[in-house]
């Protein structure tokens, strides 16, 4: 069995981002195999499937054991997400698995994507704006199942119609199903559902598809450490960092199921992040960081006058000593 090292290292870097959004797995993986190492569709999407029942539980481990994963949540989601996917798997049988449906499905998700991302931005502006911050707690959060359940028979229809992840749709349902809860602790929650998801349609690739296995262990081999590691920042990253990294990923997985071709998509995320690091710069301001401003550019308070006692800081101090 041959191990290639250049899918080991891509397999690497989908693996970071599965681990750190909990999107993007199949969005990014199966195109680069298929598009960048040229391996059929068919090998590409089986063997993906397969190499993702090793990868998910790892980064859905880390997160358990930092206490980040609601069960309940993942319940109800998988209980309308498990079914969904042999359901989505049948109607694409019924289709014939006819390319043409296959890909105005992909594109129809595509254009979903990249509005849920535009959403995202929609949203992140207007928390800023009236500026509430998403500070809740995973396991205080306030569960609805009708509509949790909803987003678990989106998800899971769409991994049984396109034979890839809808970890990107999913986690953006679930950002507006649950408007005070941070990204990085809904992380570790769709990581955990994404489990037995991914184990259902594994099963029908084990059984219909064509396991390459070489491809496979190539794929383990790099994504599994990497998504350690993803988790590993994403179980204790603030919100502020994970939720443009989700976008990030969600914008790149929407173009490509679109249609937009490697090269193209790899400007434009090129393009992306160049013009993101250009307003971050201009709109933060960080060379005036600690010169007389705070965080957002107001004058920093003058100095307690002499004689109106000492800082808290100073007094507390002060207090340890004696």
């Amino acid at each position: 069995m041959h191990i290639d090292p250049y899918i080991v290292l891509g397999s690497a870097v989908v693996g970071f981002l599965v681990g750190l959004t909990g999107a993007g797995g199949g969005a990014l993986m199966t195109p680069m195999l298929i598009l960048l190492f040229g391996i059929k569709p068919s090998t590409a999407i089986s063997s993906d499937l397969v190499a993702a029942v090793f990868m998910r539980p790892f980064g859905a481990a880390v997160h358990i054991s930092k206490k980040t994963v609601n069960f309940r949540l993942v319940g109800w989601m998988v209980l309308g997400s498990v079914p969904m996917a042999f359901l989505g798997a049948y109607i694409l049988h019924v289709m014939g698995n006819a390319k043409a449906s296959q890909t105005n499905i992909e594109k129809f998700l595509g254009a979903a994507l990249l509005i849920g991302a535009a959403a995202m931005l929609l949203r992140y502006y207007l928390d800023r704006r009236s500026g509430r911050e998403r500070q809740g707690v995973v396991h205080d959060l306030v569960v609805h199942p009708g509509r949790t359940v909803v987003i678990g028979m989106v998800g899971g229809l769409i991994v049984g119609m396109t034979s890839v992840g809808s970890g990107s749709l999913m986690i953006v349902l679930l950002l507006f199903l649950y408007p005070m809860l941070g990204a990085n602790q809904l992380v570790g929650t769709d990581l955990t559902q994404a489990v037995p998801l991914t184990m259902a349609a594994a099963l029908g690739a084990l059984v219909f598809g064509h396991i390459q296995f070489s491809v496979t262990a190539s794929i383990i081999i790099g994504s599994v450490p990497a998504v350690l590691i993803g988790a590993f920042f994403s179980s204790r990253a603030p919100d502020k960092y994970i939720r443009p990294a989700i976008t990030f990923v969600i914008f790149a997985s929407g173009l490509k199921y679109i249609g937009v071709g490697t090269t193209a998509l790899g400007w434009i995320m090129c393009a992306t992040l160049l013009g993101t690091a250009l307003f971050w710069v201009i709109y933060a301001r960080p060379w005036q960081a600690g010169v007389g401003s705070g965080d957002d550019g107001a004058l920093a308070p003058p100095p307690a006058e002499s004689g109106t006692g000492p800082p808290i800081a100073v007094r507390a101090g002060t207090e340890e000593l004696e």
